[in-house]
């Protein structure tokens, strides 16, 4: 039987299959259920840095209404992960409940609370710790360079207080992710998430208001992750995840191919269920024995960029052929 363990964040997993952040990592029985169908670890939802700063101004419950002005904009999230609190006792519940890693996360842009909140995640018992950087750079005067060091500053900071392994989930959006890549491994980033997913707001005509929309993924959102993890392997000293477009056993084996350590599924599991874990272990396994894999870290990397001299010149050809191959249809 092929051997699928593979090693991510240091930490020695089973498979490559992760269950990242979604509402179903919010009870413990799902947990348990995961472990059981073979997820190899779990990324528990996200701490909002948002959570920790009405937490430490006393304001851990409040509506909105409630809020000083400068902090109205900001939803009562006190249910959602447990809250701030909470995340942490449920959180050590978690560990105590599976045998497979659990790896906490916080979510925000600046190291306010991170540094606190990394070192409690850390007691807690979380086997390693995901900074979900979600933001937007929405005022022109803030340039790339203040992004990229905020960045970096982010992952400093919180990895000088911990001692387990840090991770960082990207945005799709930097014009040198390769160079960002390189300067987050010498922050002190262990392992990279390739990518977030930023939410597209629509708007609602008859009540003229901005509407939240979240739609979840399709295995189509993969190819832009592939083609990241393909350049980065083997030019960055750092594990790689691929979140975003992970709905089947081949979108794993790109994954893999493309030289991913992890694999994360959340969509796949909202919509199929947690028991769909293990078709796609399944699926995995069978199609490694009919390729004739004998290991995931064989195959692992093996279609990535890391033998091409040139990448950018193959990026380049790689583009004119899709030019070329387009045929039109006679009307």
């Amino acid at each position: 039987m092929a051997d699928l363990s593979i090693s991510y964040l240091d930490l020695p997993l089973k498979n490559p299959l992760v269950a990242s952040s979604s509402p179903l990592a919010e009870k413990i029985e799902n947990l348990q259920r995961m472990e059981e169908k073979g997820a190899a670890a779990i990324v528990l939802p996200s701490l909002f840095e948002e959570q920790i700063e009405l937490q430490n101004l006393g304001f851990p419950g409040a509506s909105s209404g409630f809020l000083p002005a400068e902090l109205q904009h900001i939803p009562n999230m006190h249910a959602y992960n447990q809250g701030a609190n909470g995340y942490l006792a449920y959180l050590y519940k978690a560990k105590k409940a599976v045998k497979i890693p659990i790896i906490g996360s916080l979510n925000g842009y600046y190291s306010g609370g991170w540094v606190q909140y990394g070192r409690l995640i850390e007691a807690a018992g979380a086997d390693a710790l995901e900074l979900n950087v979600y933001y937007l750079a929405t005022k022109p005067h803030i340039d790339a360079h203040e992004i990229e060091n905020m960045y970096l500053e982010l992952v400093s900071n919180v990895k000088s207080a911990v001692s387990i392994p840090v991770a960082v989930k990207l945005s799709p959006y930097f014009s040198a992710t390769a160079n960002i890549a390189q300067r987050l491994a010498k922050a002190g980033a262990r392992g990279l998430v390739l990518f977030n997913r930023f939410y597209q707001p629509d708007l609602d005509l008859d009540t003229l208001e901005v509407v939240p929309n979240l739609s979840l993924s399709t295995s189509e959102e993969l190819r832009l992750r592939l083609r990241w993890a393909a350049i980065l392997h083997g030019q960055i000293p750092t594990d790689l995840a691929i979140t975003g477009g992970v709905h089947t056993a081949q979108d794993v084996v790109k994954c893999m191919l493309a030289g991913a350590n992890v694999a994360m599924m959340t969509s796949a599991l909202l919509m199929r269920g947690i028991g769909y874990t293990s078709k796609v272990y399944m699926d995995l396994l069978n199609w490694m024995e009919e390729h004739e894999y004998e290991s995931v870290h064989q195959m692992r990397g093996s279609m990535s960029q890391k033998s091409v001299t040139d990448p950018t010149a193959f990026e380049r050809a790689n583009y004119m052929r899709v030019l070329r191959s387009y045929a039109m249809k006679e009307r």
